[in-house]
C-alpha cells in the first residue's frame, strides 16, 4: 500500500511538472510575425536565394508590357509533361501502375514544387451547429445549418481558426442527398422572418419600448394606429443568373441536391499578408512559410476536407456524392481540393486560369510570373523559383515546373470533372487562357480512359483538337468542358452540371 501511495504521489508530481513546462513553453511561444504581403514576399525570395523575379504582364492590352494574345507566340514550351511516363521514362500501361507508382510521383511534385505540403501536424477540427433556421428557397422548403468547426489551437493559442459552412439540405428529402460544397461568403439564404401574429407582438413590444423611452411617442402611434415600426420584407423575385436561369442555389435544391456554403477566408486569409494567420500560421506557430510549406490554394482544399468530414457524418448527405466549386481564385481551389482529396465525387471549376485548368507553359494572357509575384501567397515558396531571372541557382522559367494542369486535372481522374468557362466579350477576360484549359483538359482525357472512364471525344492530340463552338460542351463522359456564353461565373453551365452529375451518379429530380 505505502509502494502504490509512492507511486501515485511520483505520477502527481510528473504531472503537474508536466503541467508547468507546458504552460511555461506556451508562454515562451513567440508572438505571430506581422509581415506585409511584401515582406512576406521578400522573405521567401531571401530563403531562396531570389534576387530579382520577372514581373507579370500587365492585363490591359494597351499597356507596354501587355499580356500576350497572339496564338503564334503562346506556345514557347510546347511539351507539356505526360501524365502517363514516369520520372525514369516508364510508360504507364494499367490503372495499378497509375494507382501505385505514377499518381504518387505527380502528387509529391505538386506538393513539393507547386501548392506545398498539408503538414502531418494540422491540428484536429471539432464541430458545431450554432443555428438552425427552416427556410424556402424559391418552392423547395429547406433545412440551413450554420456550422462552425473550430481548430484545436491549444499547441498555439495565439491564433484562432474557426472555419465557417453552411450547410442547406431540402427539407422532405426520403434520403440522403447529393450535395455541392461551393466555395464563397456563407450565410443564411433566406432567413425566416416573422410573420403575422408573431410580427404583430414584435410591434407592440417595440411600441412599448419607444414610448417608455419618450412618452411623447405615444400620441404619434395613436395618430397612426395602422403604422408598425417592423415590417416584413416583401417578396422579391430573384436575381437570375446570366443566361436567364434561376439562382445556382435554387436550381440545386429543386433538382434534389443539398449545397454547402464554405467561406475560405475563415481558412486562410486571400493575401501574403495573412500567411502568419491562419490555418497556415497557427500550424508554424505564427512564423514566416518555409519552402515547401502550404500555399492559400492547398489551405482552402484543406478546409473543404475538413467540411467533407463534418458531411460525412450528417445522414442527411449522400457522402460518397459530394461535389466542390468555386469561379476564378476558388475554381484553382476547386480544382486542387478534387486532385488531392479522392474523397469528392465531383468538381465544377469554373474560369480558372493559371495555376488552375489552364497550361503554365502557355504564353498567353495570366502568366507564371502572375503567380510568382503579387499572388505568392497561392502557391508553395518553391514556386517562385520559376519567375526568378537573377538567383543563386541561376534562373528559371514556366518550362522548368516538373508538372503542368494537364496533370492536375488527371489527378481527378475518373471521378466527374467538369471544366467550365464563359466568353472575353461578356468579361470572361482572354487573361484566363481558355484554349490553354481545353489543351489541358483534352490531355488528361488519356488518364480517364486509362482508368475506365470517358474523356472528351476530340479528334488529335492537345495540340490539335479544336475547341468546340461557345454553348457546345463535351458532356457525355466523366471528364466534360463546356464554354458558356456568359462572363466569369459558371451559373449559366450549372443546369448542365446537375443533369451530367445526375446521370453518372444515378440520381433522380423529385418529382
Amino acid at each position: 500500500m505505502t509502494v502504490f501511495k509512492q507511486n501515485l504521489a511520483l505520477i502527481c508530481l510528473i504531472s503537474i511538472i508536466c503541467g508547468i513546462i507546458g504552460s511555461v513553453a506556451l508562454a515562451q511561444a513567440p508572438s505571430p510575425v506581422t509581415f506585409t504581403a511584401d515582406q512576406d514576399h521578400q522573405n521567401m525570395m531571401d530563403q531562396l536565394g531570389i534576387k530579382a523575379l520577372r514581373p507579370g504582364p500587365s492585363g490591359n492590352e494597351n499597356a507596354p508590357n501587355h499580356a500576350n494574345y497572339d496564338e503564334s507566340k503562346a506556345n514557347p514550351y510546347p511539351n507539356v509533361p505526360d501524365p502517363l511516363i514516369m520520372n525514369d521514362g516508364q510508360k504507364v500501361t494499367t490503372p495499378e501502375m497509375w494507382w501505385t507508382k505514377r499518381r504518387p510521383e505527380i502528387v509529391e511534385m505538386y506538393s513539393k514544387y507547386v501548392y506545398g505540403r498539408v503538414p502531418s501536424s494540422v491540428p484536429k477540427v471539432s464541430w458545431t451547429v450554432n443555428t438552425v433556421d427552416h427556410e424556402m428557397i424559391g418552392f423547395t422548403p429547406v433545412i440551413a445549418k450554420d456550422v462552425e468547426g473550430v481548430v484545436d489551437n491549444s499547441s498555439y493559442p495565439a491564433i484562432g481558426v474557426h472555419i465557417h459552412m453552411m450547410v442547406v439540405l431540402p427539407a422532405r428529402a426520403n434520403s440522403p442527398v447529393p450535395v455541392l460544397m461551393m466555395f464563397g461568403r456563407a450565410a443564411f439564404p433566406n432567413p425566416n422572418e416573422p410573420s403575422g401574429s408573431d410580427l404583430d407582438m414584435i410591434n407592440k413590444a417595440w411600441e412599448s419600448v419607444l414610448v417608455k423611452e419618450d412618452p411623447s411617442l405615444k400620441e404619434i402611434f395613436e395618430q397612426h394606429p395602422a403604422w408598425q415600426p417592423v415590417k416584413g420584407t416583401p417578396f422579391q423575385f430573384p436575381q437570375l443568373n446570366e443566361d436567364g436561369g434561376l439562382p445556382n442555389t435554387w436550381q440545386l435544391v429543386a433538382a434534389g441536391w443539398g449545397f454547402v456554403l464554405i467561406d475560405p477566408g475563415s481558412v486562410q486569409a486571400d493575401d501574403g499578408a495573412g500567411l502568419t494567420r491562419g490555418i497556415i500560421g497557427l500550424v508554424n506557430k505564427g512564423q514566416p512559410r518555409k519552402p515547401e510549406d502550404w500555399g492559400a490554394l492547398r489551405a482552402w482544399a484543406w478546409g473543404a476536407g475538413r467540411g467533407l468530414d463534418y458531411l460525412e457524418a450528417d445522414p442527411a448527405v449522400d457522402a460518397k456524392h459530394v461535389g466542390i466549386e468555386g469561379v476564378s481564385r476558388y475554381g484553382k481551389a476547386a480544382l486542387v481540393t478534387m486532385a488531392f482529396d479522392q474523397r469528392f465525387a465531383m468538381v465544377l471549376v469554373g474560369s480558372s486560369g493559371k495555376g488552375g485548368a489552364t497550361l503554365l507553359r502557355r504564353n498567353f494572357g495570366e502568366a507564371v510570373e502572375s503567380l510568382t509575384g503579387g499572388e505568392h501567397h497561392w502557391m508553395a515558396g518553391n514556386f517562385l523559383k520559376y519567375g526568378a531571372s537573377d538567383a543563386t541557382f541561376g534562373s528559371m522559367t514556366a518550362g522548368n515546373i516538373p508538372v503542368d494542369s494537364n496533370e492536375l486535372i488527371a489527378l481527378c481522374a475518373p471521378r466527374l470533372t467538369f471544366i467550365s468557362y464563359g466568353i472575353p466579350a461578356k468579361g470572361d477576360a482572354k487573361w484566363l487562357d481558355h484554349q490553354g484549359s481545353f489543351m489541358a483538359t483534352v490531355d488528361a482525357s488519356r488518364v480517364f480512359t486509362l482508368l475506365g472512364a470517358k474523356g472528351l471525344a476530340v479528334e488529335g492530340d492537345y495540340r490539335t483538337a479544336q475547341m468546340p463552338p461557345v454553348n457546345t460542351g463535351f458532356l457525355d463522359g466523366q471528364l466534360a468542358w463546356r464554354q458558356h456564353d456568359g462572363g466569369h461565373t459558371d451559373a449559366p453551365n450549372m443546369k448542365y452540371f446537375i443533369q451530367w452529375a445526375d446521370k453518372f451518379i444515378g440520381h433522380a429530380p423529385p418529382q
